[in-house]
């Protein structure tokens, strides 16, 4: 869970990303064998179905295409923790998130950098003139599944596995923006730009395998849970900018 995030800044600093998804993963790996940890769970991510075009993307389909060094080395990941459960026989469980937002969310990532930016009355950059689509899932959600999946290790002649964890309801980028609009009250500013390098069109998990093996199902709409950042937004106190 503390792996080096986002797709934009390793475009600019991809050595940030070796050191610390791929060398770092390992130490934590290594030492999760060594110490005789009984279930290694950790984050991948939903970057890694790159530029696949089947929608929902599924854990079965093929991940050789990534389009950032992020979705690389979270790829990376799985593979090198597939390794040492064939090897060392330690049960690893990868899970591949869609879009988490909610309190204390990282504020490079849009629900956060968005609403403080309507707040304070600042331009939001708009990528691919807002035709994007995202599968926003709120935190509670997230962990709800993490919980349930937590306590029940992956059996068999190679303990590895690899579950989808999102809401499995995109929306555009443009309904999520008037969606905090609407809570707020006020009006975004807008700067309509070109697709991103390292981005994606749309991301949409197929959370079959979650429902059937541990009766997840997401509850917090994506109007509930910008209701629920909003509030704690508000108690932060951070409706400006960070430095």
């Amino acid at each position: 869970m503390a792996a080096q995030a986002g797709v934009r800044y390793s475009i600019e600093h991809p050595d940030a990303y070796i050191r610390s998804n791929i060398g770092g993963f390992f130490i934590v790996l290594d030492a999760a064998h060594r110490c005789g940890v009984k279930h290694f769970v950790y984050a991948s991510s939903s970057s890694v179905y790159g530029a696949n075009t089947k929608v929902p993307y599924s854990e079965l389909d093929p991940v050789e295409c990534p389009v950032s060094l992020y979705a690389a080395t979270k790829k990376s990941d799985e593979l090198i923790s597939y390794s040492y459960s064939k090897i060392h026989s330690l049960p690893t469980t990868g899970l591949r998130f869609f879009t988490v937002y909610g309190p204390w969310g990282r504020p490079d990532m849009a629900p956060i950098k968005f609403m403080r930016s309507i707040l304070s009355e600042q331009t939001i950059q708009v990528y691919n003139h807002g035709n994007l689509f995202r599968d926003f899932t709120y935190i509670d959600d997230i962990i709800n599944g993490m919980m349930r999946i937590l306590f029940s290790c992956p059996e068999g002649a190679v303990p590895y596995r690899i579950y989808n964890i999102g809401h499995s309801s995109p929306i555009s980028l443009m309904e999520f923006i008037h969606t905090i609009e609407h809570t707020v009250g006020k009006e975004a500013r807008l700067e309509m730009l070109d697709m991103q390098p390292g981005d994606v069109y749309e991301t949409f998990a197929d959370i079959t395998a979650l429902e059937r093996d541990f009766k997840y199902k997401p509850e917090v709409s994506i109007a509930e849970g910008i209701a629920k950042l909003y509030e704690w937004m508000l108690s932060y106190d951070v409706k400006t900018p960070s430095k």
